[in-house]
């Protein structure tokens, strides 16, 4: 709005702007005609003044898209206060920028979205534009939330663009940091008191850091001849697991960052440390421990010997690699988007996190973190993060609307999505502590009820969350865990406090991770009832996890004991009643990470209520997922046979014919796991292989998507090449190069229709939950 004080002498000039300028046109109007002013014609004439001398008002400003039409742009930016007629351009001097150049010495800025309205004002030294208390600063490097590990901090380097209050055609800038505006003289609290600068269209700007695409076209084929909609869907993902755990370092790098790529993929070394020795996490999830080497990298804070090389952005040494650096972001928004150009067309994002990973590694002062280890906590905060992802793709192409990245609450706004050629994107949670709701209330905590339960699903149903796995590694209040061992396996005796609960009398279900030999064979102590009171105080573990655990070294090292064991603990009351309610509100409910008892009684109400389940983790239970109308993933082979030009494909095949067989529609989409601490594909060349006879049939560039609408050229990670033969799907970028690489060795795009199908198999599984759902209602 304009200041009040201004309106009665903007009536006087007949022009229309006291309305709400930011929503208006760019240009004055004049009152008698109603035809645009342009140039001279918007000073009115002498005829038109008040008595007394008004203030000096410019022609309006250059014609201009609208602020979202700046992003990307190389421009000028000069600025007066208003009703001066001394204007001066932004010039560079040194380390700070001054307001009084002429143009002929204007800084040169390339106008970097950090989001909708806001942008980097980046000059042609590779340098920024920042509000300091004394004036502009002109920094080669930014501090951000992520280096400081401060939640809520802002750089004074991002800058709202809004209209000018005082001149619809021209423009005022907020500093995001200080909430204050840019004057002619540094910085004012009022926007009555901001310069009206003006943006001119230049050239000769620097290029802002960026990983490149390494693709070129834009996506053709939006649906089947048949109507039903064209894509693969990854169905089971974490993009913003660097908001879990915390939020610290513990895992590393980000989908997005306002700043750019060189603060969402920085150097680990400031968590991590320069040989990776503090990734603790890393070091117990790797495979290649036992509990003996787990507990020694606990007790001392670092791997026994050197982990991974810490750079990130621009070289890149060692990381992201889906299936040996499990901890580091493989899913940025360039890599995503390359994905999503090679026939991506569904996401599922799960907001996700471990709270006593979280408190063990902050605890023990090995790492920090900017919030609270909570697991809702970290669910909330990806909830918001991914809206955030999605305005921040939407600001680099445009405007609201605009990016190819699109947050979905129903299979119809998903179906309307992918038929505009867009990557629709459905919110889960898959976390342990589910709505707070704990085997026994923690300190702070009430006792989960049935009500309290139906008010956490109204409410993450309103967020937009529709997929929720009941339980994730350790027991809650709804269902015994899924009884994962190794670390999990102690993590679970923390989070609870109860010994672990395995027996050998198990109902023979198939299962992912309820299964097998327990690792920490002293801890295994079963319990009849499930809910007992814990026989072990574990509350101090967030403020000295190294000595709560000492407590329990000589049972912990205690050797494993071998044999097929499952959780003796199934599905609570509780548990049961979350179902339900899901069922009710049409959710899609997970059931990969259920034990086997929980999992029996779990098909057995999907069963009696005709309602699909979604196994993302692959357990199609023999094919019983499909009999409720159901979804499962499948994956392409690693190895290739010249004795059998399908075997890249079999796997595939022999699923979506099960699933055919069972009444399900043919197709069956990918479940990568990435940022989920899980291994991705392998590479069929080189010394990480595990294909045991040569490969033939390399990936070379360039090649054409299965569409023929995209041409990928070879990948580079900054200033490094990857060479997908030999270093695998190390992030989800590689996605088009894991298709080539099947289509390379006899498999034809006629075999791959069920992978391009399986968007609309998901899609059709969400349905029949929506519509059970209302029928339950």
């Amino acid at each position: 709005m304009f200041p009040s004080r201004l309106c009665p002498l903007f009536l006087a000039l007949a022009v229309v702007a006291c309305d709400d300028a930011s929503n208006g046109s760019p240009i004055p109007v004049d009152a008698t005609s109603g035809d645009a002013m342009t140039g001279d014609d918007a000073t009115p004439p002498d005829a038109m003044l008040p008595d007394a001398a008004p203030p000096f008002i410019r022609p309006a400003g250059p014609p201009n898209e609208g602020i979202h039409a700046f992003a990307h742009a190389c421009v000028t930016i000069d600025g007066a206060a208003f009703g001066e007629r001394e204007i001066g351009f932004i010039g560079a001097d040194g380390e700070t920028f001054r307001f009084d150049a002429e143009e002929a010495g204007a800084a040169r800025f390339r106008m970097q979205p950090s989001g909708l309205g806001t942008f980097l004002l980046y000059d042609a030294e590779a340098r920024y534009f920042a509000a300091t208390a004394d004036g502009f600063a002109r920094p080669a490097e930014l501090e951000s939330d992520v280096l400081r590990v401060e939640d809520g901090y802002l750089s004074p380097a991002e800058w709202a663009l809004e209209v000018s209050t005082a001149d619809a055609t021209r423009f005022q800038l907020r500093n995001r940091a200080t909430d204050m505006f840019l004057s002619v003289d540094g910085l004012a609290a009022d926007a009555e008191d901001a310069a009206i600068v003006t943006v001119y269209p230049s050239d000769g700007c620097a290029e802002f850091p960026e990983m490149s695409l390494d693709a070129v076209g834009e996506p053709a084929r939006t649906t089947w001849d048949d109507g039903d909609v064209y894509g693969i869907v990854e169905e089971h993902g974490h993009l913003l697991t660097n908001f879990g755990f915390g939020g610290g370092g513990i895992f590393h790098g980000a989908p997005f960052h306002p700043l750019g790529v060189e603060h969402a993929l920085s150097s680990c070394e400031p968590f991590h440390e320069a040989d990776g020795r503090r990734d603790i996490i890393g070091f117990a999830i790797g495979g290649d421990t036992d509990a003996a080497g787990t507990i020694q990298a606990l007790i001392g804070g670092r791997t026994p010997e050197f982990a991974h090389n810490a750079d990130g952005y621009p070289t890149f040494t060692d990381w992201p690699n889906s299936w040996k650096q499990r901890t580091h972001q493989m899913m940025y928004h360039r890599w995503l988007e390359r994905a999503w150009r090679g026939g991506l067309r569904l996401f599922v994002q799960h907001a996700t996190g471990n709270s006593v990973l979280c408190e063990l590694v902050a605890g023990a002062g090995w790492q920090n973190v900017r919030y609270s280890c909570n697991d809702m906590v970290s669910v909330d905060r990806q909830i918001a993060e991914a809206r955030n992802m999605e305005a921040y793709i939407d600001a680099l192409n445009g405007g609201p609307g605009q990016g190819w990245f699109r947050i979905v609450e129903s299979p119809a706004e998903a179906r309307a999505v992918i038929e505009e050629g867009k990557l629709a994107v459905l919110l889960g949670i898959e976390i342990s502590n589910l709505f707070d709701c704990y085997v026994n209330p923690k300190d702070g905590f009430e006792a989960c009820t049935p009500d309290t339960v139906r008010a956490k699903l109204d409410r993450y149903h309103d967020l937009g969350v529709r997929g929720i796995f009941p339980v994730h590694k350790y027991d809650n209040g709804f269902s015994a865990g899924d009884g994962q061992r190794g670390i999990i396996e102690m993590g679970n005796f923390v989070n609870s406090g109860h010994w672990s609960n395995f027996v050998e009398d198990c109902p023979d279900q198939p299962n992912v991770f309820d299964k097998g030999r327990v690792i920490f064979g002293g801890a295994n102590q079963p319990r009849d009832q499930y809910d007992a009171p814990p026989p072990n105080d574990l509350s101090n573990f967030f403020n000295n996890p190294l000595a709560t655990l000492l407590q329990y070294a000589g049972v912990l090292q205690e050797p494993a004991i071998d044999g097929q064991f499952c959780q003796n603990a199934g599905l609570t009351p509780l548990g049961e009643t979350l179902m339900l309610e899901m069922m009710k509100r049409g959710m899609i409910i997970e059931v990969d990470h259920l034990p086997q008892r929980s999992a029996e009684r779990a098909y057995e109400l999907l069963a009696e209520n005709d309602y699909p389940g979604a196994a993302t983790h692959g357990n199609n239970k023999n094919g019983d997922i499909y009999n409720t109308g159901g979804v499962s993933n499948s994956n392409l082979g690693r190895c290739a046979d010249p004795d059998n030009p399908k075997a890249m494909i079999q796997s595939l095949h022999d699923r979506v014919a099960l699933k055919v067989e069972r009444g399900g529609y043919p197709s069956e989409g990918f479940a990568f796991d990435m940022n989920g601490l899980a291994a991705g594909p392998r590479p069929r060349f080189g010394d990480d292989s595990r294909c045991n006879q040569p490969q033939p049939n390399p990936i070379d560039y360039p090649f054409m998507s299965v569409d023929g609408a995209v041409t990928f050229t070879a990948p580079q990670l900054g200033e490094r090449a990857v060479d997908f033969n030999t270093e695998g799907m190390i992030h989800i970028g590689l996605l088009p190069e894991l298709i080539e690489d099947v289509r390379r060795n006899g498999v034809t795009d006629d075999d791959l229709e069920p992978l391009f199908r399986s968007a609309e198999s998901y899609l059709r599984m969400w349905e029949k939950a929506e519509a059970r759902g209302a029928a339950l209602r």
